[in-house]
């Protein structure tokens, strides 16, 4: 193992108190032989034996009694050097790491192909909820058409208290900092960047050709307010940040093409949206992840469960290790690979062409005429409007006033609201939040 911090200590621990219900599973016993680490004293959740311990990870990849490596130490950087050199040496290597996979997945997986060898990732996303093994064997017999994940637990967490206890962000945000929920430095998470990690990872199961996460559109919670989500409930939907994956359906209704016309293409992106109160995600809380998968053979599945955190993390570790386990007992450490590329021609397409409804909240001035204009410069862009809500107020107060758009491109839906923001009616930046249906 190479790293012994959370869930370093945790995968340990778990091994520790299960390792011979899994040995007499699979008829293999794993056993620790070395453990690397920054230090030797650093505190740790669950004690492991200094004698299993060394700060020098070279000795632990280079052992030839070592026939597997656990990477758990994170980033991009150590991280990308310790797996390329146990991968080039043909060791399996087990990862809990989705930015390193983010970052480098293609390169570690033609690596692993060569040396014959694989890389095992179920713990890199969604922690304890197996949807990378379901992805890639329990799906393998189907075209994923759209799938749905609530991947990210702090962004959640944040907006389930906002919607439950009427606060505003920073306030919960603290909170969930003081509760170890999010980090003192929070943007990975509540700007989207761990759910764009993750859900780059899914899409490029899903849809057979590697995502680059430069292609991901990306929106964080950080705009939400209590407005927003009053006004929400109001309308029969809760706010929840979704990594979204689905065929792109430009206005015409045909599924757009990929690379030379060929392939297809597919919407990849992480932004807050209306979900329904009647679909069960709307029904997912607190630190919980959720994954929404819709097959053409099938149909509707859906995985539940902790999507960080060490135990849940060591939980997949351990499933990794078992695969990796069975796959050195019988000969066949490239069984199942770690990535297939059987859709080359696939692409991600642009967020401008998405079609989907929108809940748009504008402050603007109470004043005859407003919604007129308004309503003009939709409607010349085509584009409808299916409910509007405005509180009473004094006339000529500045006032919210929510629309609920048809479908439209998400292009002409942006343009529009740059025109409307220049209305000297409208007092400030006007909000779009994307409604998914599910349906």
């Amino acid at each position: 193992m190479i790293g012994g911090g959370t869930v370093g200590s945790g995968v340990f621990n778990a091994l520790a108190r299960n390792g011979d219900l899994l040995a007499s599973r699979i008829g293999v016993t794993v056993r620790v032989a070395k453990v690397a680490v920054k230090a030797l004293n650093e505190p740790r959740p669950y004690r492991i034996p200094e004698k299993l311990m060394t700060t020098d990870w070279q000795s632990v990849v280079n052992d030839p009694a070592v026939d597997m490596v656990t990477e758990l130490v994170g980033g991009t950087g150590l991280a990308r050097t310790i797996t390329l050199a146990a991968l080039q040496l043909g060791k399996p290597v087990i990862t809990a790491n989705k930015a390193l996979l983010s970052a480098h997945g293609e390169e570690l997986f033609e690596v692993a192909q060569k040396q014959k060898t694989n890389l095992y990732y179920e713990a890199s996303v969604c922690g304890g909820i197996p949807i990378i093994k379901s992805l890639r064997e329990g799906f393998v017999g189907n075209r994923i058409t759209h799938l749905y994940g609530i991947v990210n637990g702090t962004c959640n967490y944040i907006l389930t208290r906002m919607k439950n206890e009427g606060a505003d962000f920073e306030t919960i945000l603290k909170d969930a900092q003081n509760l170890g929920y999010a980090e003192t430095e929070p943007s990975l998470d509540v700007d989207g960047y761990d759910a764009q990690h993750k859900i780059g990872i899914l899409a490029s199961l899903a849809h057979g050709f590697w995502v680059n996460p430069k292609h991901i559109y990306v929106e964080g919670i950080r705009s939400i307010t209590q407005t927003d989500i009053q006004f929400a409930q109001q309308l029969g939907y809760t706010i929840k940040l979704l990594g979204i994956i689905k065929s792109a359906k430009p206005a015409t209704g045909k599924t757009a093409k990929g690379k030379n016309g060929r392939g297809s293409r597919i919407q990849v992106s992480v932004y807050p949206t209306l979900v329904p109160n009647t679909h069960v995600l709307a029904s997912v809380n607190d630190v919980f992840n959720a994954v929404f998968v819709r097959g053409d053979v099938v149909g509707d599945a859906l995985f539940y469960g902790r999507g960080a955190g060490k135990d849940a993390t060591a939980s997949a570790v351990l499933s990794d290790l078992a695969d990796a386990a069975l796959d050195l007992k019988f000969g066949t450490k490239n069984r199942v690979p770690p990535f297939v590329p059987h859709e080359l021609d696939g692409a991600v397409a642009s967020l401008d062409e998405a079609v989907s409804r929108y809940f748009v909240r504008l402050n603007v001035s109470d004043t005859p005429g407003t919604l007129a204009r308004i309503a003009r410069i939709f409607g010349d862009a085509r584009i409808g409007i299916s409910s509007v809500i405005q509180p009473e107020s004094p006339q000529g107060a500045s006032v919210p006033l929510i629309l609920m758009l048809h479908d439209a491109p998400n292009g002409a839906v942006r343009k529009a609201l740059l025109q409307i923001g220049k209305l000297p009616v409208v007092k400030a930046k006007p909000v779009m939040i994307r409604v998914e249906d599910l349906a």
